[in-house]
């Protein structure tokens, strides 16, 4: 019969398309691993990676077996954790994911009340873009993640923490600055600066008005908020901050002109989770730490 070893020694060679890599990610002998893997195949009655002196790539029925896979390791590994949360214990490693424009302001706050509350558990944070973070999270590479919507999400789990609106970020003297009645259509007329394609923000930007339009001029596409801050400080156009950045300070120290813009649409920060995990009561508990984390920043 299939065996969980097997999977395991399948799932490492797709991660690496390397025999000897993926022994040592097993803590076996490349030996031991390529036998396991062709003893999967001979049960299967398929071939599942095809092999040369040059590279492995898995068949079209490898991947889909070993997407199936990743399923059924994150059910097994779950066991234990369940367990030692039934009995008031919560060890091992936590993988929290959050995309760019979150985790730097909203994280680092909340990280000294997550350690108070479970102490002998490990966060590790990936920053990477929401497409990824869905596809991490569902593939078990992550188990939690910090995104913002709207954005399709699929079959997982999200709890809302926060709306989280805008700010406009102008050189200053600029005829928008300090504008009590900012609307789409007056951004429209000017050069607005984004993030780069890929980033939710850059969508969630330009939906925050509903006659926006497209931008005027060029699109700069930056690779950060930073690099956004610093154009706008050189007088090379303008741009929106998510209130979240402004509260942790991302524009403190920077000449630059900020105004509220009630009337934007705000995206909603959201704590995502697999719908089959069974940690759903501590991942509930981990939002309402963020939320606090948030209500901090306000301040």
């Amino acid at each position: 019969m299939t065996t969980l070893r097997q999977l395991r020694f399948l799932v490492a060679l797709s991660d690496t398309l390397n025999f000897s890599r993926a022994a040592e990610i097993c803590h076996v002998t490349q030996p031991t691993l390529s036998s396991g893997i062709k003893e999967l195949e001979d049960h299967l009655g398929v071939p599942l990676a095809e092999r040369s002196k040059q590279a492995v790539m898995l068949t079209p029925l490898g991947t889909e077996i070993v997407r199936r896979a990743r399923v059924v390791l994150n059910d097994v590994a779950d066991i234990a954790t369940l367990a030692q949360e039934h009995a008031g214990k919560v060890r091992g490693d936590l993988r929290l994911g959050a995309i760019p424009t979150i985790g730097p302001f909203l994280v680092p706050r909340a990280l000294p009340l997550l350690r108070q509350r479970w102490p002998d558990q490990h966060i590790f944070l990936r920053e990477e873009l929401t497409e990824t973070l869905v596809e991490g999270l569902i593939a078990g590479r992550l188990d939690l993640i910090l995104i913002a919507l709207p954005h399709p999400t699929g079959a997982i789990e999200t709890e809302l923490l926060f709306e989280d609106g805008y700010q406009l970020a102008t050189p200053l003297g600029h005829r928008l600055a300090s504008d009590p009645e900012v609307t789409g259509a007056k951004l429209a007329t000017t050069k607005l600066l984004l993030l780069e394609k890929g980033h939710c923000l850059q969508r969630h930007a330009l939906q925050a008005f509903n006659d926006m339009g497209a931008p005027a001029g060029d699109a700069f596409a930056a690779t950060s908020l930073p690099t956004l801050i610093s154009m706008v400080e050189e007088g090379l156009g303008i741009t929106l901050l998510p209130q979240l950045a402004v509260d942790a300070g991302i524009a403190r120290g920077h000449d630059l002109a900020l105004t509220p813009l009630p009337g934007a649409c705000p995206r909603r920060v959201v704590l995502a989770w697999r719908a089959t995990s069974p940690h759903a009561e501590r991942f509930r508990a981990i939002a309402a730490i963020l939320r606090t984390a948030r209500d901090s920043l306000r301040g």
